[in-house]
């Protein structure tokens, strides 16, 4: 079952699994050791060519460089040949690969990467590698110097690899320092399947806050649930029922009766909302990205994307890009509904409006990045390739989605007609005006996923590799349930104060999760991080802008389609002439 997962994921993202070995080998065949990238401990998304740093290649021939996918360029992985001599299941004695010169320059570019607690990383086999540059001892700098590997094998394939880093020398100018290595192969008997279990980090993902954590919001969505059955149902059945007196009461009364809140608005509730385009392409880009995230957890559920470098952005960028028809069909058809007559304008601000966004961000960030010559910057060739995927794939798809839209769905079909002269809108207090709606809607979601945002971020900020996908769907429905039960009592709140305005309203209601997101995020980089300097802190917060601003729109939609299925009920329910 496991390699039919695998078979899946593999026809379904293309490039994911794309590497240059089948991962078997025969005795004495060639192994390579990848240099990767360099940075500080406590910045894992601060990485640097593990050559910008004055360390020496070994004395092998350098073969042709690996080619990194479009995953890996966009997260900085840089594979550099190491020159070192490794052969399958052949021991190697310590002895020196390279040894480097320190002039006064190399000196203090080692000294800068001890005194900022540097980590290198590199692959064999696609298995990363950790290893630290130095240690400070006594206000003085040292740096190992030696790489023993010791490397477990099974028949042909490598299950694991452990460096330990040995003879600290200390630096000083003008010292030459002679890198050493030495390789050991051990026989295993742990499967190939199972190899990248070492890497996961079971005590802290399944720790029991975490279990508590999903608990908890199970039942939170059982009492939003069931409080939103309760009190809207028994009072839309009381108004129900006062729709639905028998006929002999006279006209005078029925004239002089109840008729107030939600239902005085019956004329203006499905009155095309303000800014209609930008709205209509914001719910199309919602529902897309909704499905991308859902699709990115089940497969990943499956596949196990985690164990694969630069899998999880590869599947994220494909499926991204095959379900534009899914922004165009659902942006277009409520474009439509809403008597928009700029369809193609929609329709573009529709389809760039996220790639923009993300791009826009990144493309800043990665001037900063190019400024301290970080792996992270984007080469040209990325930012051609993400340009050619939006010209040539989302653009026409999103095409193809918005006509389907338009003539499949794009024709109103409300409950109620609308007043051809807007209501005005009384007023009301304070509690219940839109503004105070929004910023309270967002607080019960953030809620429900509070604890999942904590791990979520330490593996991304730290160096714990996330796996836990399955508690990742359990947070997603959580957190799209509540999200809907939420937004259907703001919205019912604002009708009753007669207000009409519930689509923006709905939305935002929604979508203010993501401030409070951000607003951890903060919290998260001040007191759970040690990062500092401008890129580490524009890195940061610009990816986390990213990260809440696709919440955001998720959610708002959500929250949106929800309400929009709530609204549509109570107002064909109740016959008003």
């Amino acid at each position: 079952m496991h390699n039919v997962h695998k078979l899946i994921v593999l026809c379904l993202v293309v490039g994911a699994y794309s590497d240059e070995h089948n991962h078997i080998y025969g005795d004495n065949e060639e192994v390579i050791l990848w240099m990767n990238t360099v940075g500080p401990y406590h910045n894992r998304q601060e990485t640097y060519a593990y050559f910008s740093l004055p360390f020496c290649v070994g004395s092998k021939d350098t073969i042709n460089h690996y080619h990194e996918t479009l995953s890996e360029a966009l997260q900085g992985v840089e594979l550099e040949f190491s020159g070192i001599d490794i052969e399958f299941k052949s021991n190697v004695q310590k002895g020196e690969y390279c040894a480097v010169q320190l002039n006064e320059d190399k000196y203090k570019v080692f000294v800068y990467a001890v005194k900022n607690h540097y980590w290198y990383q590199m692959y064999i086999d696609d298995l990363p590698i950790w290893g630290v540059v130095g240690e400070i001892k006594d206000n003085n700098y040292y740096i190992w110097t030696h790489k023993k590997f010791e490397i477990g094998y099974n028949g042909k394939q490598i299950i694991d690899v452990n460096l330990t880093s040995e003879d600290k020398v200390l630096l000083t100018p003008n010292v030459k320092l002679s890198f050493t290595y030495e390789v050991i192969w051990k026989p295993t008997e742990t499967k190939f399947e199972d190899r990248f279990d070492k890497y996961l980090d079971y005590n802290f993902f399944q720790h029991r806050i975490h279990w508590f954590s999903i608990f908890n919001s199970f039942m939170m969505v059982i009492f939003l649930v069931g409080l939103v059955s309760m009190i809207l149902m028994r009072t839309l059945r009381k108004d129900y029922a006062r729709y639905s007196k028998d006929e002999d009461i006279d006209d005078m009364e029925r004239d002089l009766g109840d008729e107030y809140g939600w239902k005085q608005v019956h004329g203006d509730v499905f009155r095309p909302a303000s800014n209609s385009l930008v709205f209509s392409s914001l719910i199309g880009a919602g529902h897309q990205v909704t499905t991308v995230v859902f699709c990115v957890i089940v497969f990943a559920i499956l596949g196990e994307l985690y164990t694969e470098r630069g899998s999880l952005l590869s599947t994220a960028i494909f499926v991204y890009a095959i379900t534009s028809p899914i922004n165009g069909y659902f942006g277009g058809s409520l474009y439509a509904r809403m008597g928009g007559k700029l369809w193609i304008r929609q329709m573009t601000v529709s389809a760039f409006m996220l790639p923009a966004f993300v791009c826009g961000t990144a493309f800043f960030i990665n001037f900063i990045a190019i400024y301290y010559h970080a792996s992270r910057a984007i080469p040209f060739g990325t930012m051609v390739a993400v340009t050619c995927i939006c010209l040539f794939i989302i653009l026409p798809l999103t095409l193809v989605g918005t006509v389907l839209g338009r003539n499949l769905a794009g024709q109103p079909d409300y409950p109620c007609r609308i007043n051809a002269v807007p209501r005005p809108i009384p007023e009301k207090k304070w509690f219940m005006e839109p503004g105070v709606i929004i910023l309270m809607g967002g607080i019960l979601p953030f809620a429900s996923i509070f604890i999942e945002m904590y791990f979520i971020f330490t593996s991304f900020w730290a160096y714990k590799i996330y796996y836990v996908y399955g508690f990742m769907l359990l947070v997603f429905i959580i957190l799209m349930i509540v999200t809907v039960c939420v937004t259907i009592v703001c919205t019912y709140f604002l009708l009753n104060a007669e207000d009409y305005r519930w689509q923006w309203t709905s939305f935002l209601a929604a979508a203010s999760t993501s401030a409070y997101v951000y607003i951890y995020a903060i919290y998260y980089f001040f007191f759970k991080t040690k990062m500092y300097g401008l890129f580490q802190t524009a890195f940061y917060f610009g990816y986390m802008a990213l990260f809440s601003g696709a919440l955001g729109i998720m959610c708002g939609t959500v929250g949106y389609v929800g309400t929009s299925v709530f609204v549509r009920k109570i107002y064909s329910t109740v016959k008003i002439d």
